[in-house]
């Protein structure tokens, strides 16, 4: 599959602590850059997080009447045939005309609004309401307008579709591409953007590495950040970081996402049903969606939504073949490698997890890339050797490691242990399945750097091996590695 072309990773940055064991000190190395989820539409998203927390049915009721309606469904037939679950088709609009001149200066949105879509994703929430899957739909992806309504079938790019044609087309240009039945539809645009976030008082993100851009202004040093509105706004468009540009975007607007659910599901707002009602009614103004979508859709998605933390959702986009893929009259766009995204769209209409473990595999497959994971290794026996021998083992395995394995605190262990943030559950059990029986050990403030301390019972490094769209499977962005502790 053609790819972008990446940067190399900058050099590590040690900070020199002391050892535990008068050994070397701890060097942590810096993470990579991620170069992989949008950002009006994870607007639409945060308003259906705060729709939940048990409120009140009379509260939601009179929150139904703020929201704009459209008729996305019309007269459409030859529609593909429904599945499990819930599929709600998030739109993002542009909208700065609803903006303040100051704040189109600050956030740099300069330019005459377009009132169009650069932003498409699908939302599948399970039909046990305990799983939610998230697939971005890149906004240059080519695509082919279906025949009807007096209008020949035709190319395009799937942005293109809500200005030809408004939600209905968008709708139907979708469901003929993915030939997933779409049962709802969400649609907003910056102002409710940036006022979701403020009420919910901020987001936290984490970046192991410097992002600045200048286009939209965004100037972030490496480490953790609380995001307000339009902080927010400029991480989520920002294009001009690296070499991925939209995709990169798409990647990182998946990882504001999960960080978005977690602070929603965890804020008081949610318990508080005239706070609730408060934040709603001004986040509520600036969304449309289609009729059908009312008092109970609100209720039962919200509900689905409470349960949710970033650990249990996915978040992808769907599988690249062609990334400069030139058609006449339109230009370059992106197409999707036809194969690897019909497995994924069949798992949407399977209602099945995007990540799936084929049998038998050379190397275990796991859900975190271990060229993404941070690890320091800790020797816990009295054996001379042993830690330098675990550090590079899982190095070659791809696992970012320090280089500078110390001695642990308790020389006599004499089981394996991976040591984890609570907030990076995923990346330890990836790195957990590279050492066979290890025992998993949440521990509270560690950070983004996991500690493998070494016992008795080591025997092995096992080659474990990312979920990769070329051999099937979805790179699925999961919730540990959206934020800091």
């Amino acid at each position: 599959m053609p790819t972008t072309p990446r940067r190399s990773p900058a050099p590590a940055q040690r900070r020199p602590q002391l050892s535990r064991g008068g050994e070397r000190p701890v060097a942590p190395v810096r993470r990579r850059r991620r170069p992989r989820w949008a950002m009006r539409a994870v607007t639409t998203l945060s308003v259906v997080v705060l729709a939940s927390a048990g409120i009140g049915h009379a509260v939601v009721t009179s929150l139904d009447a703020k929201i704009e309606r459209v008729d996305p469904f019309k007269d459409m037939k030859n529609r593909p045939q429904a599945g499990h679950g819930m599929n709600v088709l998030l739109v993002g609009t542009d909208g700065r005309d609803r903006i303040t001149e100051e704040e189109r200066r600050k956030y740099r949105l300069g330019g005459a609004p377009c009132h169009c879509t650069d932003t498409i994703m699908i939302v599948h929430i399970s039909a046990d309401r305990e799983r939610a899957s998230v697939v971005s739909l890149p906004r240059d992806s080519y695509a082919e307008v279906p025949e009807g309504e007096g209008r020949a079938a035709h190319p395009i790019k799937i942005n293109a579709a809500y200005a030809e044609g408004g939600p209905n087309l968008t709708v139907r240009t979708v469901e003929h591409m993915t030939h997933v039945k779409i049962d709802h539809y969400l649609e907003i645009d910056f102002t409710s953007f940036m006022k979701t976030v403020d009420v919910l008082g901020g987001v936290q993100i984490c970046t192991a590495e410097p992002l600045k851009d200048s286009y939209t202004g965004l100037d972030l040093p490496a480490g953790s950040h609380r995001l307000m509105g339009g902080e927010a706004l400029q991480f989520v468009r920002a294009r001009h970081l690296d070499s991925d540009a939209d995709l990169g975007r798409v990647q990182r607007q998946q990882r504001f996402m999960a960080a978005l659910v977690e602070r929603a599901t965890s804020s008081g707002i949610l318990l508080n049903p005239m706070r609730f009602r408060d934040v709603t009614r001004a986040v509520l103004g600036s969304v449309r969606a289609d009729k059908g979508f009312g008092t109970g859709e609100l209720l039962d998605l919200g509900r689905a939504m409470r349960n949710f933390s970033p650990s249990s959702s996915e978040f992808t986009t769907v599988p690249i073949g062609d990334l400069e893929y030139d058609v006449k009259g339109i230009g370059s766009t992106v197409k999707w490698d036809t194969a690897q995204a019909e497995r994924l769209f069949r798992a949407l209409r399977e209602d099945k997890p995007l990540a799936t473990h084929r049998p038998k595999p050379r190397a275990v497959p796991v859900e975190v890339d271990p060229r993404q994971i941070q690890v320091q290794v800790e020797n816990g026996t009295k054996e001379n050797g042993l830690g330098e021998r675990v550090d590079t083992a899982l190095a070659k395995t791809g696992f970012r490691t320090t280089g500078s394995p110390v001695f642990a605190t308790d020389r006599d262990l004499k089981r394996t242990v991976v040591a984890h943030d609570p907030g990076w559950d995923r990346s330890a059990k990836s790195l957990a399945a590279a050492l066979p029986g290890s025992e998993l050990r949440a521990v509270k403030g560690l950070g983004p750097t996991l500690k493998v301390i070494v016992g008795a019972d080591f025997e092995q490094v096992r080659k474990v091996r990312a979920e990769d769209p070329a051999d099937g499977h979805a790179r699925v962005v999961r919730g540990d590695e959206t934020g800091c502790s």
